[in-house]
């Protein structure tokens, strides 16, 4: 995930409008999507971080683990203010988990490894995305008379919007832009010349993230990847369960 090192005050009052913006225009189906919304997202940031986490420890670097990150425990890794706008403004970010490259084994290169361990947290949730889809139709196909039909009803609903959250945090997270994981997973496939001149003008590109976001853009532009991956895996998997 990401990090912002910007006066958290500022981050506060602006949460605050957005939130009361928000619900002052919400429909109780808007409220109830928040509801159904939520266990996704506390699932979608933990595994990230927590992959994050662990993959760094498989490196070398035993900083995850004394910070104690490498746990499945929400607490440990939600950031009440990403939390919150990832299901407001449907862009978030969970606590970053810190690392130290130079504690890497030394088959690893310090710029190969950082790279492996930013890529793990979109891929957990390419993966939660795939399990969950699973689970759903194992429901469908063989959960009938199990539960109530109402049940089945949220069950499903709430594993939709699990399937959702994890597609979209992941390709999210991909974006080539400081200071997302994409950025740090492509810089070190790029040239040495290169890498100093996007280490020059990072500023910019965190300016250019930051309108990129504050815009919606940056919704506009993924939304389209994540229905397709969505329809994709749904479709992909369906066929497999014969549905």
């Amino acid at each position: 995930m990401f990090n912002f090192n910007f006066d958290r005050r500022i981050i506060y009052i602006v949460l605050a409008v957005m939130m009361i913006m928000t619900l002052a225009s919400m429909s109780q189906s808007d409220l109830l999507g928040i509801l159904l919304t939520l266990p996704g997202v506390i699932i979608a940031i933990t595994f990230h971080e927590f992959a994050h986490a662990f993959v760094a420890y498989k490196l070398g670097d035993d900083t995850p683990k004394m910070q104690g990150r490498l746990n499945l425990n929400p607490l440990s890794h939600i950031d009440p203010i990403g939390i919150i706008l990832l299901i407001f403004a449907h862009i978030g970010w969970g606590k970053p988990v810190q690392i130290n490259t130079r504690n890497f084994d030394r088959k690893y290169s310090q710029s190969g490894g950082e790279a492996l361990v930013s890529l793990a947290g979109p891929m957990m949730n390419f993966i939660l995305a795939i399990v969950f889809t699973i689970i759903y139709y194992v429901i469908l196909k063989f959960g009938n008379g199990l539960f109530s039909v109402q049940v089945s009803l949220v069950i499903l609903a709430l594993i939709q919007y699990t399937i959702i959250v994890n597609i979209g945090l992941g390709v999210f997270n991909l974006i080539p832009l400081p200071p997302l994981d994409g950025s740090k997973i492509f810089r070190n496939f790029m040239p040495y010349n290169v890498k100093a001149w996007l280490d020059k003008y990072e500023s910019v590109f965190y300016m250019v993230f930051l309108l990129l976001w504050f815009t919606n853009l940056a919704g506009i532009i993924i939304s389209p990847i994540i229905e397709l991956i969505a329809n994709g895996l749904i479709n992909g998997i369906g066929l497999l369960f014969g549905m």
